[in-house]
């Protein structure tokens, strides 16, 4: 089968389909059991016991229970990591990317299974499922050749006479990761990734809403042959687990995707000499100028605003149409949004499953209440029911539009599958409204004028742009294809995952100099 992209959901054929539902049989086989979390290598259980992770499909199915770690198990896991630290860094660089490569032949091995876990543990239906294995498996091998490329990260320096100097980036030491539910395997696999080629140890804490997928992470780098004490995993809550790695002086570095509360919070209590790459969110706008293809913009925008719900960092929440092409484009995304299948992700003809859980459907219902009252509904609103859809987290997508510039649904990331509209009569306009944000993920623009595109790369305050993207308007970056990463509170770095910058972030710079002795 060939690689399986965002890009090429469309071509999935039959093989795919029976690959598909193998998995799914394969995985159904395994619910309901206990899971332990491992660390140093060895299954543990939690003094706080265990918590269901039941499926937003259907709350009935228990997909598994898993321990509630808190501060103490925390404190044994970094306490492992670190123990293991020397041996990990001292192997060197071509050994660690062996290790990693085995590790994504073996996801890909398993990518049917994995793709099923993701569909019944978080809700995306198997094309989007699929695609986010592949990407894990690419997320592997990329950051595995860029320390090849740079040859581990050590560089010649100048010098003179007797004295020769090299620049040697090193790892930190132990990082936490702390991964999202929304890729609950490519993110995780991305961060841990970057921090294991270069040489650190890891903690991983996976989001509660999808521990499953994050110990089957666990498991495939364990068989995989990294050594003891590299990885380890906790599940729980979080409060706890995160005290302990913000207190914990023994956690060098924390990579962390999620929500802005979270991410700015773990900024300013994390400590000012140590690392913390924290992925926060967007709300992320769409631009549509009168020379733009209408059946492309439809397209590409109900792609990125309903994807998976509206449940990604990177989903087009915000559209700027010119009120020249207002009614037409409006008109086909209306047709284009009733259109979508919404119901059990595990079967092929569905779109859009349900969302993450009984929180993210009241943060909907708020919002349609507020859109109803600030502006108008073009379509959605409701929770649909039958073919069992009332045991599940099924809403809706909408679009909304007359409402007030200074609405909050134009400003706060929801999480949800709610798409807000406003009309512009010029780019500088449309520019404006999409800057006048805290966030700066990722923008897209649909134009045929160059000179539109090129002002709006050249003023957009976003770090992933896209101009003309049938496939998604602001959504579907590939590791290697486009870099990741976001502006002002989008992001903490400055430096994009996905490209050739990330890995580097995992490691500090120490100048080596050696005065040589001429002869005499």
């Amino acid at each position: 089968m060939e690689k399986i992209t965002y890009a090429s959901l469309g071509s999935l054929g039959d093989d795919f389909h029976q690959a598909f539902e193998a998995g799914l049989e394969h995985l159904q086989g395994r619910l309901g059991r206990t899971h332990p979390i491992f660390l140093g290598g060895r299954k543990k259980t939690a003094k706080a016991g265990v918590f269901p992770d039941t499926s937003p499909i259907d709350t009935r199915i228990e997909l598994g229970r898993f321990q509630s770690a808190g501060r103490e198990e925390t404190a044994r896991a970094v306490a492992t990591a670190k123990a293991a630290l020397r041996d990990w860094r001292d192997l060197g660089w071509e050994q660690r990317v062996a290790f990693l490569r085995k590790a994504a032949e073996l996801m890909t091995e398993r990518q049917f299974r994995l793709a099923a876990l993701l569909t019944m543990e978080v809700g995306k239906n198997r094309f989007e499922a699929i695609a986010e294995v592949s990407e894990s498996v690419d997320l592997i091998l990329y950051y595995c050749r860029q320390m090849e490329l740079h040859q581990g990260f050590t560089m010649a320096m100048g010098g003179q006479g007797t004295e020769v100097t090299r620049s040697v980036l090193k790892p930190y030491g132990v990082w936490a990761i702390v991964s999202p539910f929304n890729f609950p395997l490519a993110l995780a696999t991305g961060m841990a990734a970057a921090a294991l080629v270069a040489g650190n140890t890891i903690v991983l804490k996976p989001a509660s809403d999808a521990p499953w997928t994050g110990l089957m992470l666990y498991e495939i780098l364990h068989e995989a042959g990294l050594p003891v004490g590299v990885v380890s995993i906790l599940t729980g809550s979080g409060s706890e687990i995160g005290e302990e790695f913000i207190a914990n002086p023994d956690v060098a570095g924390l990579a962390f995707t999620g929500s802005r509360a979270v991410g700015e919070a773990l900024l300013a209590r994390f400590g000012r000499h140590r690392p913390c790459i924290a992925e926060m969110g967007g709300k992320n706008p769409t631009v549509v100028m009168p020379s733009a293809n209408l059946d492309d913009a439809a397209e590409g925008i109900v792609r990125a605003a309903f994807g998976f719900g509206g449940q990604k960092c990177s989903a087009c929440s915000r559209l700027y149409v010119h009120t020249r092409v207002a009614a037409p484009l409006l008109d086909r995304l209306v047709d284009k949004t009733r259109a979508l299948v919404i119901g059990d992700p595990t079967r092929r003809e569905t779109f859009l499953g349900p969302l993450i859980n009984a929180a993210a459907v009241a943060r909907y219902e708020a919002a349609i209440k507020l859109a109803k009252k600030e502006g108008r509904l073009l379509c959605g609103g409701k929770r649909p029911s039958g073919d069992g859809r009332e045991h599940g987290h099924y809403v809706e997508p909408v679009i909304a539009d007359r409402l007030p510039t200074g609405s909050r649904l134009f400003r706060e990331e929801l999480f949800v599958p709610l798409l807000v509209v406003a009309e512009v009569r010029s780019l500088a306009e449309a520019i404006q409204r999409c800057n006048d944000s805290d966030y700066g993920l990722t923008a897209g623009i649909f134009t045929e004028e160059e000179h539109e595109r090129e002002e709006f790369f050249a003023e957009i305050e976003a770090g992933v742009v896209y101009a003309n993207r049938r496939g998604g308007a602001t959504t579907g970056a590939w590791p290697g294809v486009q870099s990741f990463g976001g502006w002002k509170h989008s992001g903490s770095t400055g430096r994009n995952a996905l490209g050739w910058y990330y890995v580097p972030q995992f490691m500090r710079e120490q100048s080596q100099t050696v005065m040589r002795r001429t002869a005499s």
